[in-house]
């Protein structure tokens, strides 16, 4: 199984184990916890991808061209995430809204 392959399924898998099963229980509709335990979250994906290949020169294949595997990680994780985090939103009716920003 390629590398690639490999990252995009642990991303897939831990994104769908905090929307589905963690965030509705820690951080319910409140956007601030979603977005702080969400930094954890992907902490954990880069961890365990930075054990298999940090130091190493494999490069990751993306659309315009290769990455190393910090960056490949994190993209992926990104364009992973995003459409579950909308799909959350809606579902618990949550909005992106300028007063939640400003109660930091």
């Amino acid at each position: 199984m390629p590398p690639e392959l490999l990252v995009i399924l642990l991303n897939v898998a831990i994104v769908l184990v905090a929307y589905i099963s963690v965030y509705p229980k820690v951080a319910g509709e409140n956007i601030n916890k979603i977005a702080t335990y969400d930094l954890f979250v992907s902490a954990v994906s880069l961890f365990i991808v930075g054990r298999s290949f940090w130091g190493s020169d494999y490069a990751f294949s993306v659309l315009l061209g290769s990455v190393n595997w910090f960056w490949f990680t994190l993209i992926t994780y990104t364009v992973i995430e995003l459409p579950v985090l909308f799909w959350y939103m809606k579902k618990n009716n949550m909005h992106f809204n300028r007063d939640d920003l400003d109660k930091r």
